[in-house]
């Protein structure tokens, strides 16, 4: 019972009128920025990260939840209005969303979309209530051995899902895991990769590196294909839902955190696979299956549903083990860190109005996306009118005034310019984004906590592996790594 009443006081934080003005501006903001094309909630985060530092702590990430959960409808609107997701998340929606707007049914398409997130959010948000607390005072007993192996899971997990290849996951970690390099090390004090500026000796701020991985480097991406004209946007009705679409799309809304939840909670989790495994389940469960690839109702609320548990299941992971699982969750930990916080077993006794108004503002997050977004569903496809390159020059501006916002320091531009380059070369060559920022943010963590592991047992290796928890977490490292040979090898033997 201490959980209910932790989260009734969470309410009481939450419910504040000046928390509730800033859940509703940062639904408002995260679905405008989300709902154009191309960008989606990392991007939104990352861009709105800077705009919070004038905040205290408690309304910054109830403003960022709304921008979350908002981010999130505004990617799925572009796929189903645009065919352009605004994230791998939204990939599957636009499979049967944007046939659906083809045929004029994308105010249908859309409401389906709004009421999975509402059903996926309020499912995902209970089961997080009730599993964090445990969770967090199970992590308490974790070691430094158990931290570091958790780190390299989330390393490898997130190398092997993402990307077209292995090799280019890893190259992108490595990227990451450099620049998490940069500055002082802090048991030696010894200068790594500053070049001699003693401006470097502090590191660079992971919201340079979010900023610039994601918004910059997808604006210089998108200006280097731009092409003349710009795709006409399907006109949007009044977003409602018949008898029929209720009665195909209420199953898919209740299955969806059933799949998505959990995948959002392990390490690499995230959205990626529960939304294709939703679509999966859905089409094998229709009474109408051939109707999958022409505009089902249900390959879109299933998936949209599963994606927003999902979101849900990675604030558990982040919230009680400090391990960003998403795009998002990483730059949500980059935002604790910017104010001295660092998510993990302690949180919740050491912040614990600040967690529970920010797991409260996340049901009123999700009420205010059903309420604000289904009447202003027309005005965000209006929005994907805004030419192009007025688009993406407004985003590097305010990249630029967030980034010079940092610390004030014309250099942090300069680092903008140069991580948001690298982040257009890693777009060149097929690098995924996602690796190169949790190698940044989680880098230098992983260090600290093998170099504590090791001077625990006077340098022997062993200390890295002298905990079950840790036996058994590079085991499923293990087998991560080896999967794709030994398929390989069955293959071979079935023939």
């Amino acid at each position: 019972m201490d959980g209910i009443d932790d989260l009734l006081n969470g309410f009481g934080t939450a419910l504040a009128p000046e928390h509730l003005f800033f859940a509703a501006i940062g639904v408002i903001l995260g679905t405008a920025i989300g709902v154009l094309p191309g960008i989606g909630p990392a991007m939104a985060v990352a861009l709105l990260l800077p705009v919070t530092y004038g905040l205290e702590p408690t309304a910054a990430f109830i403003m960022f939840a709304g921008v979350y959960y908002g981010g999130m409808f505004g990617g799925s609107t572009t796929s189903i209005l645009l065919n352009m997701p605004g994230e791998t998340a939204a990939v599957v929606t636009a499979i049967e969303g944007h046939p659906m707007a083809r045929r004029g049914r994308g105010p249908q398409a859309l409401a389906a979309a709004a009421v999975g997130h509402f059903v996926g959010g309020m499912l995902g948000t209970t089961a997080l209530v009730l599993l964090a607390p445990t969770v967090a005072s199970l992590a308490v007993d974790i070691g430094a051995p158990d931290y570091f192996a958790i780190m390299v899971l989330a390393f490898v997990a997130v190398t092997s899902v993402l990307g077209s290849s292995r090799l280019r996951g890893f190259a992108a970690l490595l990227v990451g895991l450099t620049i998490g390099l940069i500055g002082m090390d802090e048991m030696t004090g010894q200068s790594r990769l500053t070049f001699g500026s003693l401006r470097l000796a502090d590191g660079v701020d992971i919201v340079i590196v979010a900023v610039g991985l994601f918004a910059v480097g997808e604006a210089l991406w998108v200006a280097a294909h731009l092409r003349q004209g710009r795709a006409e946007a399907i006109p949007v009705g009044r977003p409602w839902l018949s008898r029929a679409d209720l009665r195909r799309t209420w199953k898919p809304w209740l299955r969806g955190p059933i799949i998505g939840f959990p995948f959002g909670a392990i390490p690499a989790g995230g959205a990626e696979i529960p939304t294709f495994l939703s679509y999966v389940t859905e089409k094998r469960l229709a009474k109408e299956p051939d109707e999958f690839g022409t505009g089902a109702i249900e390959g879109v609320a299933g998936p949209e549903s599963t994606a927003s548990a999902s979101a849900a299941g990675t604030l558990v992971t982040m919230l009680t083990l400090g391990l960003p699982t998403t795009a998002v969750a990483s730059v949500m930990l980059a935002a604790f860190q910017q104010y001295g916080i660092q998510p993990g077993p302690l949180l919740f006794e050491r912040e614990p109005d600040l967690v529970w108004g920010l797991i409260a503002s996340l049901f009123i997050g999700t009420v205010l996306l059903l309420v604000i977004n289904l009447p202003l569903a027309p005005v965000w496809a209006r929005l994907l009118r805004v030419p192009r390159p007025y688009l993406y020059s407004g985003i590097l501006f305010f990249a630029a005034v967030g980034a010079y916002a940092v610390g004030g320091d014309v250099l942090d531009l300069v680092l903008l310019l140069v991580i948001g380059l690298v982040g257009f070369a890693m777009r060149r060559y097929g690098l995924p984004v996602l690796p190169a920022v949790l190698g940044a943010i989680l880098g230098p963590g992983a260090e600290q906590q093998m170099r504590r592991s090791l001077q625990i047992s006077d340098g022997d290796l062993t200390g890295l592996v002298n905990s079950p928890m840790a036996v058994t977490v590079y085991a499923v490292i293990a087998v991560l790594l080896l999967w794709p040979l030994i398929a390989k090898l069955k293959g071979l033997s079935a023939r």
